[in-house]
């Protein structure tokens, strides 16, 4: 049995002040029992949110890491080994905002992958297609060919230690939802396709959703055979919010 995890991407939000008293609201939380939360905030918070969180069964990750493990001269850039002696226990690896915006390629992002496999991290693999992808009828064939890229570069053997998440790049903040039916059926064929390498890992794999999922919509999401919990974006900004979807993924 899979156990669901909740993770709250927070992105390049927060400040001192608003992280401490997100930290307060996560505190007051009553959680579920077996399922597994994580909040991801921005690097500078890490160790904030550590701390703020300690004793709380909430796990904390970053949203990116080096594609070196180890310290060097990379100015700028925070590596993995960096995250897991901060107290990070997830890391995410290829969220569309950095495949898009900031250009990061198939090769950077197994690079990454395995970095922070090297150091204990559970990568977080987030693939989805756009808009334009989806009406061309193009959705599986482009979510195949990202995972497929780590596969083939790393094996199928690394899923055994990592998450991936679907992100339908049309419904990250834009207030659109995937259907519970779209996103069963890419979750469907994301499982498929690693159980064609490896019928255990694909049996153990999270395969978190995300793309404005919210209190209101999470039950429904989270309902699916092969939707484990979710990767959540704005509304992980709200503690109640958050709990709530949490206890969604708990019912």
């Amino acid at each position: 049995m899979r156990r669901p995890l909740v993770a709250g991407n927070w992105k390049m939000h927060g400040t001192r002040a608003s992280v401490a008293e997100l930290i307060r609201g996560l505190r007051q939380l009553a959680l579920p029992v077996g399922v597994e939360i994580a909040v991801i905030p921005p690097a500078l918070y890490v160790t904030q949110v550590v701390t703020g969180l300690e004793g709380k069964a909430i796990g904390v990750g970053a949203q990116n890491c080096a594609v070196e493990p180890m310290q060097g001269a990379l100015t700028g850039e925070i590596a993995a080994s960096q995250l897991a002696d901060s107290g990070c226990a997830y890391v995410l690896v290829g969220h569309s905002e950095r495949r898009q915006i900031l250009g990061e390629s198939e090769a950077m992002l197994s690079r990454k992958f395995a970095a922070a496999q090297a150091c204990g991290l559970i990568p977080i693999l987030c693939i989805g297609e756009t808009l334009a992808q989806r009406e061309a009828g193009k959705t599986l064939e482009v979510v195949q060919r990202q995972l497929g890229s780590v596969i083939e570069q790393l094996g199928v053997g690394a899923f055994a230690r990592a998450v991936v998440a679907y992100e339908p790049v049309w419904a990250i903040g834009t207030g659109l939802t995937a259907s519970p039916e779209q996103a069963q059926e890419v979750h469907a064929s994301i499982r498929a396709q690693l159980r064609t390498e490896s019928a255990d890992v694909a049996r153990g794999v999270r395969i978190l959703y995300g793309g404005s999922v919210k209190a209101a919509n999470a039950a429904e999401l989270f309902a699916m055979p092969d939707i484990d919990g979710g990767l959540i974006g704005g509304a992980s900004l709200n503690a109640d919010e958050f709990g709530a979807i949490c206890r969604a993924a708990g019912s």
